[in-house]
């Protein structure tokens, strides 16, 4: 076979396999047996090791992966992936439907109403018919490219009958069952389970070497034709339809609904069904179906207003409260927690929930042994909602707490409803200082984890935090270890390296000092622009700093003038860390708003809310959570609620977004 005829022939196979894929894994219709799919893509191979040169990206015979990267390329999407708003219940999609209607002048909206996957964002972009990239949401304006990983997902075309520029997003899952078999294959290993479908997804398509994201076994379901309306599709639905037909998987469970009491029943509906799906749901999305009136509607600055997702309510289940054990915080803070039988609960399975201090089980009355309703507080955290007396049959054990640490066995004690370790030397709170310092809103040490904290410090690897920075002498150690490879222990040495350079507020946050939250650090840093100079503080003077009250004050004096902290600081300055405040500290005093408290509200077009916030802080103002009397300006914007209401019954000055701009460009 000549180079031409070997062509032609890799061409013809390819087109075939490419129908045969279409046909199996999107309209799960296979019209030729496996050994038939099998004989083809075998002599395509056979092909392509012959004539190497024919091998594309796109070939069938590259979606298995085993492509490696060194790192993911940043992508910045053409047009920004936007979120959506929420609703909880009837009422909001009442409300909803009320805004649609009164916008558009009509008695009744069509809307489509699609499953909410709980899975990963993804955006494909096709160029002459085939794949251009995909790339993640990411912060909605830049995503990663993961495009190795995504064409491992069989179901996902590479090359489509449509030469127009177009972009599909959708959203890349794991099924239960192959989340069911991962975790099966990763118990075997001894290694961590995955929590969810949606985390177990998410790990995947991150992964570097895309043969790992290949044996995932992972699925895409495509809701979005982003650039539908300039291709001639007035309606949402046709356009679903349309990239159904060209090759997308899209969800069969959509429906169109006319009017709001239809996507009521259609959301009703499916709350019963999601348990039944072979995929994890966390809601419905509704959308209005013409899309000739989304620019109508129009956009807040994240989310589209002809669009919103219903939310569940929490799932809760019957479980047993099996025993009740104690762990140790960075602080010394001592936490009960239930251990209960293993139980599914809104896409996760559950075997550990919190029960925060002695009182909150107390005023439960729970009981070991007790039956007891468990639920996820926003479809994340596990707790317990209540005990259910009724199915205690005198087995149950009253629950007493411990009065002495379970780590260290030093005495405990309570402060308020609290208990705390006060040993300075527990382990388990020097464990979780070292977790904490590496966390990545503090130190940002990338792959330096909970698990890998605590093997390092149980194997002597490190003893506190100033050792993280002598792991660079024990590669060797670190290398020998099962999971480490040169490549891994780099990445790790690196990251702790570059974790030097870290602004003041960093560091400060990552001490763990008691009271000082992220923004309390930063705060701190831009005031004091040094470590060393907190050593020099009294208490008085740091009554002066914003929101710093007696019981902060103390805390922070007290960290300071201790003398292991003390000796610790200076290890880490022999170490090489940066310890001054790498921000902007220039504060214009002539600022309108040097000075004054703002609270922000509502969505601002421009900002985010991050963003608003350091531009105030900048600018010498204080930003707060909630309206009082003290409050100088209120900063509004789209869909602003009970904080601009209080401000008007308040006679606070209120800023819209364009007097906000205004007063920033003032001299």
């Amino acid at each position: 076979m000549t180079l031409q005829e070997a062509k032609l022939r890799a061409e013809e196979i390819t087109r075939t396999v490419e129908r045969w894929s279409y046909e199996y894994y999107v309209l799960d219709n296979p019209s030729v047996p496996d050994s038939e799919y099998d004989k083809l893509m075998n002599e395509l191979i056979a092909i392509e090791k012959e004539y190497p040169e024919l091998i594309t990206p796109l070939s069938p015979t590259q979606r298995v992966g085993g492509t490696v990267l060194d790192e993911f390329q940043k992508i910045r999407h053409k047009r920004m992936m936007l979120s959506l708003a929420n609703a909880f219940n009837d009422d909001d999609l009442r409300d909803f439907d009320k805004k649609i209607r009164d916008a558009l002048g009509e008695d009744k909206i069509e809307y489509m109403c699609e499953m909410k996957i709980d899975g990963l964002a993804m955006s494909l972009d096709f160029v002459d018919g085939k794949i251009n990239y995909a790339a993640t949401r990411g912060d909605g304006t830049e995503g990663e490219d993961v495009t190795n990983n995504v064409l491992t997902i069989h179901s996902i075309p590479t090359r489509v009958n449509e030469q127009r520029p177009f972009e599909v997003r959708g959203e890349v899952y794991m099924p239960k069952k192959s989340l069911e078999m991962l975790n099966e294959q990763r118990e075997q290993k001894g290694e961590p389970l995955f929590a969810n479908a949606r985390n177990a997804a998410a790990g995947s398509i991150r992964q570097l070497d895309s043969s790992i994201a290949a044996s995932r076994k992972l699925e895409a379901y495509w809701y979005y034709l982003v650039n539908a309306n300039e291709l001639g599709f007035k309606r949402h639905s046709d356009a679903l339809d349309y990239i159904q037909s060209i090759g997308f998987r899209t969800n069969p469970e959509r429906r169109i609904c006319n009017g709001i009491e239809e996507v009521l029943k259609y959301v009703q509906e499916y709350t019963e069904k999601r348990s039944n799906l072979a995929y994890d749901i966390d809601g419905i999305v509704i959308k209005v179906n013409d899309i000739t009136k989304y620019d109508i509607l129009g956009y807040t600055a994240k989310t589209p207003k002809w669009a919103i997702a219903y939310k569940f309510p929490p799932e809760e289940v019957i479980t047993k409260l099996e025993d009740i054990i104690f762990t140790v915080g960075r602080t010394g803070k001592i936490t009960p927690n239930a251990v209960i039988t293993p139980t599914r609960v809104a896409g996760s399975v559950i075997s550990r929930a919190t029960l925060h201090n002695e009182d909150f089980v107390n005023d439960k009355g729970l009981k070991i042994g007790d039956y007891i309703i468990i639920r996820k507080a926003g479809d994340v955290i596990p707790e317990v909602v209540r005990p259910l007396p009724e199915r205690r049959n005198g087995s149950e054990c009253d629950f007493v707490m411990i009065e002495n640490c379970p780590v260290c066995g030093a005495p405990l004690v309570k402060k308020d409803a609290m208990h705390f370790c006060v040993s300075p030397t527990c382990p388990a709170r020097r464990i979780e200082g070292i977790i904490h310092f590496a966390s990545r809103n503090a130190m940002d040490i990338e792959t330096m984890g909970d698990k890998v904290s605590e093997e390092f410090f149980n194997v002597g690897l490190i003893s506190d935090i100033p050792s993280i920075y002598d792991l660079w002498n024990k590669r060797a150690e670190i290398v020998g270890r099962e999971g480490w490879q040169d490549k891994s222990v780099d990445n790790l040495l690196d990251a702790i390296e570059k974790s030097k350079e870290n602004s003041l507020e960093r560091l400060l946050f990552g001490l763990g000092i008691k009271e000082v939250g992220e923004k309390m650090a930063k705060t701190l840093a831009k005031r004091y622009l040094e470590l060393e100079k907190f050593e020099e503080l009294t208490e008085e003077e740091l009554m002066t700093v914003p929101d710093v009250g007696p019981v902060v004050a103390h805390s922070i004096f007290e960290y300071f003038h201790n003398e292991s902290n003390i000796q610790m600081i200076q290890n880490l300055k022999e170490k090489g860390l940066n310890f001054s405040y790498l921000g902007q500290i220039t504060v214009d005093t002539n600022s309108p708003f040097y000075g004054k408290t703002c609270v922000l509200t509502g969505t601002l077009s421009k900002y985010g809310r991050k963003e608003a916030t350091e531009i105030l802080e900048n600018l010498g103002a204080k930003v707060a959570g909630s309206v009082s009397a003290k409050t100088d300006y209120v900063i509004y914007g789209e869909e602003a609620g009970s904080k601009l209401d209080k401000a008007h019954a308040l006679g606070i000055k209120t800023l819209n977004e364009e007097e906000f701009e205004e007063l920033l460009q003032k001299e």
